[in-house]
């Protein structure tokens, strides 16, 4: 009998993330895959010690990597030195190398929140009551405030220090999040009030609403893995980009039905059998 194909899980199951819960997910993902393969779970900071032992490395629901940033990027180097399988491959683009992206697609014309992080670029977003400044390396809403237009001139400082984006606050409707594997759409959720992030519902998304989200996961590149596209629908009517996840996405399996969930997890199963194949 030959050998199951070894997958180390990582996750911080008892990060206490804002209205998701990263422990029920991770085990409840981790028993589907147990299925076929032999998996270990661990945290971030331990995977660097772990992971030559194990086929593959699935990086989960680990939580922001400013909290184990050195951790991280060792992980990274080790990784790219053994030339270990990681799910998802840590070539990406979106949030995996941080937010920076947000300018690179706003210069190229992608319908994303118009994002600067030049001084002299302030004067080029468009006008609005407020401003989000956040860093280029954050995640979670670490480290992001509001300021209002009057505030814009006296941001030109830090931003030329480095490290900040200053988006303009956009007034939207709702925001929505497409989740894909493999650069495949699974499945789409949102939040009707944009107060309240993670209280979550199914979201029918149409051909339109497809073909933007497909547009930022093509872009990306990566043949492997999970991407959920964050975006927020406009009261024009219009999408824009919000984030481009792909290092870590929380997934919300527990607000789908078990059709769906099944769905979702059999492709994350093929993406790790491909990863592994493709080796």
């Amino acid at each position: 009998m030959a050998a199951r194909p070894t997958v180390l899980h990582v996750t911080d199951l008892t990060y206490p993330a804002a209205g998701r819960r990263y422990g029920d997910e991770d085990t409840r993902l981790s028993a589907r895959l147990r299925e076929e393969f032999t998996v270990a779970l661990c945290h971030p900071v331990d995977a660097v010690r772990l992971m030559d032992g194990f086929d593959a490395v699935l990086v989960r629901n680990s939580g922001p990597v400013l909290h184990h940033r050195e951790a991280y990027d060792a992980f990274r180097a080790r990784a790219a030195a053994h030339g270990t399988r990681v799910l998802n491959p840590l070539h990406g683009r979106g949030d995996m190398a941080g937010k920076g992206y947000l300018v690179e697609l706003t210069a190229a014309g992608y319908p994303v929140i118009p994002t600067a992080d030049r001084s002299e670029d302030l004067g080029r977003l468009p006008q609005a009551p407020a401003y989000v400044v956040k860093p280029v390396q954050g995640a979670d809403s670490l480290g992001l405030r509001t300021v209002p237009a009057a505030g814009l001139p006296g941001l030109a400082g830090p931003v030329a220090d480095g490290g900040l984006l200053v988006q303009p606050r956009i007034d939207f409707r709702y925001e929505v999040s497409f989740y894909f594997v493999d650069r495949v759409f699974q499945y789409a959720l949102y939040a009707p009030r944009p107060d309240r992030r993670w209280e979550l519902e199914p979201y029918r998304a149409d051909a339109a609403d497809l073909e933007f989200a497909q547009r930022f996961v093509d872009w990306n590149t990566l043949d492997h893995g999970i991407q959920r596209v964050d975006a927020c629908r406009t009261r024009g009517g219009g999408l824009l980009l919000v984030e481009l996840e792909d290092l870590n996405p929380y997934l919300s399996l527990d607000l789908l039905d078990s059709g769906t969930r099944d769905a979702f997890t059999a492709a994350l199963v093929r993406s790790l059998h491909s990863l592994l194949d493709a080796g």
